[in-house]
């Protein structure tokens, strides 16, 4: 019997306020599973997808899973295997969390994990971020890296892929709103201007740096006060409704830091204990609701471990 192999890559928060394009985290849910099988037709094919309404395409060189796999097979090499994909998407679609590099990230690991890991976890990312570059045309690794390895990612350069595992303070939780809001990408990347201030750059990179610091220090006070983002977030902020009460609410409930996930609509908080961060995730969903938006809250620590085979 074929019974296959299934894997669950876990949802991200990219940027992480301070840190666009090259800093990013991974949730313990939502997240996209896919289930793997040997068959008869050499290379990749796709069989079933639930869960997407009809929006991914079947063929390989346009699905982002799809074409991280096959790119894995290329790889290795190996011309003669045939692998069948279930895609069964289990987060939304535009909603800022990384969804197109959940599944590519799953797809790269459900054929190594197929075949019997002959490649590492780490090997496989560049095969992942080329099947999310699928999606949304960009080769960056902020949500792919947390996807596929866990944790918070920080990237030198996304070009070569050079990522950093960040360490970090026991207790701190995420929460995470995701408004029925949409929000495209390609839309939220034309209100950035192209151009900024020498002062918003010094602000930036401190902010960053003080980040990471605090991370590696475990100091709360440190990485609340760098949570910031002065470059982006106040040209995207227009484009998500009620950003701004929201995030004060989140602040005055006990959040370390409240900023935009990836290009939104979702929108996440970091707190320093599970309390704090049902009480976030209290104010979200109220201002929300309120206003008569439906959303969904998901409440979560880190995610130490990426993707995973089940």
């Amino acid at each position: 019997m074929n019974a296959g192999i299934k894997v669950f890559a876990p949802a991200t928060v990219a940027n992480v306020a301070c840190g666009f394009d090259i800093l990013g985290f991974a949730l313990e849910k939502p997240g996209d599973e896919i289930i793997a099988k040997f068959s008869n037709t050499p290379g990749i094919t796709i069989t079933k997808i639930t869960g997407a309404k009809g929006k991914l395409p079947y063929e390989i060189e346009k699905n982002t899973a799809g074409f991280a796999a096959q790119s894995v097979l290329n790889h290795l090499g190996d011309k003669s295997t045939g692998i069948s994909l279930e895609i069964h998407k289990k987060m939304p679609f535009g909603s800022g969390l990384g969804s197109s590099a959940a599944s590519a990230v799953a797809g790269a690991m459900a054929v190594n994990e197929l075949l019997k890991r002959p490649l590492t976890k780490r090997e496989l990312l560049p095969f992942a971020v080329l099947g999310e570059q699928i999606a949304d045309g960009a080769y960056h690794a902020d949500n792919v890296a947390p996807s596929l390895l866990g944790g918070i990612i920080f990237i030198r350069n996304n070009k070569e892929l050079d990522v950093h595992r960040l360490p970090l303070p026991k207790g701190l939780y995420a929460t995470v709103v995701y408004p029925h809001v949409k929000i495209l990408t390609k839309d939220a990347r034309e209100v950035l201007s192209p151009n900024t201030t020498l002062q918003k750059c010094i602000e930036q990179n401190g902010n960053l740096g003080g980040l990471i610091v605090g991370l590696y220090n475990s100091d709360l006070d440190l990485i609340s006060r760098s949570l910031q983002d002065v470059i982006i977030e106040p040209q995207r902020a227009q484009l998500i409704p009620h950003f701004q009460e929201i995030k004060e609410s989140c602040l005055k409930a006990g959040a370390l830091g409240c900023s935009i996930s990836g290009a939104g609509p979702s929108i996440f908080a970091l707190s320093p204990n599970s309390l704090k961060a049902e009480q976030v995730a209290v104010e979200m969903e109220r201002i929300f609701t309120d206003n008569k938006i439906k959303n969904q809250v998901f409440i979560s620590q880190i995610n130490q471990e990426g993707a995973i085979k089940l």
